[in-house]
């Protein structure tokens, strides 16, 4: 999601299906109502912190990790290692300490819990986006009654830290998003304008659902936690982070009831990651979740390390460097050309002068599927022979060649990795079939 605008860039929603093979199948991301878990604590700690009962240096003693909250058991995930004793409110949300936030808030709300939950209505996270896409979930954040009816002894602490709660994705997304842009929350934009012959039949604007979630105090406060979530030292977040741009955000492991079978029969959870880059000036927010049966289950190995990989692609996109400076003078820079279509391989060589050559005397126009030969100086191409009966050689290829070629030859085609193809399931020269399937590794 872009911080600003609130425009959603991408969205990817895959179930592995019962052959293996990952499919997707309904809009998870905006549809499944679900606990989130520990990046629910990020709400948690600000509603403590807009209404003064908190500091981000207040103290809670987290003992050995295992604590009795009104006859129910809770702990931290480092309970057996003897947990993180005395520890401030910034380091429960590093460590993401159950018992840590939970203490907390029980202390603070548990007289008047409806306190806390208006809280949490005042900062946006329960109202509903109504969103373009159908099947959009409402999120669903308990009131208690007026004689608590509906309220159990342990259901603040348990709220507290994700659970008695249920949000889609998007909504967590949306909540994080105005963190990162000073407070604002924006309506998640899926299309920006309607476009007809050229012209702008429509747009539209970003639209605020909220002003400001909270003071630029606490706003603050949190933007400093949730960086020192990913980059200070035992914050549960690390996996997330980069060594080219700083991360803020938050991890998120929760168990997922299984309805009448609670928490106690096949165990489900759900892990995530939560969060925004860069920390200062962020311009994307971006949420995985991940579903998955029995355990190892850690939102920050798991959820972070995906969250990793998808800033640093994006934050790639945007490093704008003067290419004059990387120049030498006494050399020709030619580019690592790949093998494929030659028309539009000539089309980017000639853009940036960099020198091609014809071969047996062919004009390039006359040549469609080309092998590269790259020089000190220059590149040329060998003609590809096509036989429209024959599996053609498309090593060396990208993607996008490799996979129009086979296809338009009536094959379909699997592609796994990136770069330039390095092996092909069925050899070069071999017949086929039209409908067969062929996979392509890239390096």
């Amino acid at each position: 999601m872009e911080v600003k605008t609130g425009n959603i860039k991408a969205i990817a929603n895959m179930t592995k299906c019962n052959d293996g093979v990952y499919r997707e199948l309904r809009n998870n991301a905006v549809s499944d109502l679900m606990e989130p878990g520990s990046t629910f604590k990020t709400a948690s700690l600000m509603v403590a912190l807009e209404d003064g009962k908190i500091t981000p240096e207040e103290t809670v003693d987290t003992g050995s990790g295992v604590y009795n909250m009104h006859g129910s058991w809770m702990k931290d995930h480092n309970w057996h290692r003897g947990g993180y004793g005395v520890i401030t409110a910034t380091q429960a949300l590093m460590f993401s300490s159950n018992v840590g936030v939970s203490k907390l808030i029980d202390k603070n709300y548990y007289d008047h819990p409806e306190e806390f939950v208006q809280g949490l209505y005042d900062l946006g996270i329960a109202t509903p986006l109504n969103l373009d896409i159908p099947g959009w979930g409402t999120p669903r954040i308990r009131m208690p009654n007026k004689k608590k009816s509906n309220w159990s002894k342990t259901a603040l602490a348990w709220m507290s830290i994700g659970y008695e709660t249920q949000l889609a994705p998007i909504q967590t997304l949306t909540f994080y998003n105005a963190i990162a842009n000073n407070g604002v929350m924006v309506k998640p934009k899926f299309v920006e304008a309607i476009i007809k012959d050229g012209l702008v039949i429509k747009e539209n604007p970003t639209e605020v659902i909220k002003e400001a979630i909270a003071s630029p105090k606490t706003i603050q406060q949190i933007q400093y936690m949730l960086e020192e979530e990913v980059n200070g030292p035992g914050g549960t977040g690390k996996k997330a982070g980069s060594t080219q741009f700083r991360v803020s955000g938050k991890t998120g492991t929760a168990q997922v009831s299984q309805g009448k079978g609670g928490y106690h029969s096949v165990r489900k959870y759900l892990v995530s990651f939560c969060g925004y880059f860069p920390s200062k000036d962020p311009k994307y927010t971006c949420i995985v979740a991940i579903q998955k049966p029995g355990l190892p289950a850690s939102g920050g190995l798991m959820s972070g390390a995906v969250f990793h990989e998808i800033s640093e692609r994006i934050y790639a996109k945007h490093i704008s460097q003067n290419i004059e400076e990387a120049k030498d003078s006494t050399s020709v820079l030619i580019p690592n050309v790949k093998h494929g279509n030659v028309a539009d391989a000539k089309y980017v060589l000639n853009k940036i002068n960099v020198p091609s050559s014809q071969i047996a005397g062919k004009e390039y126009e006359n040549i469609t599927w080309g092998k590269a030969d790259i020089d000190s100086a220059s590149v040329a191409f060998n003609e590809m022979g096509i036989d429209n009966k024959l599996i053609p050689n498309v090593h060396g290829m990208g993607a996008k060649d490799a996979v129009f070629l086979l296809e338009s030859l009536g094959l379909k085609v699997h592609i796994s990795g990136m770069g330039k193809v390095t092996s092909q399931s069925i050899q070069q020269g071999s017949r086929f079939s039209k409908g067969q399937s062929i996979h392509l590794t890239l390096k």
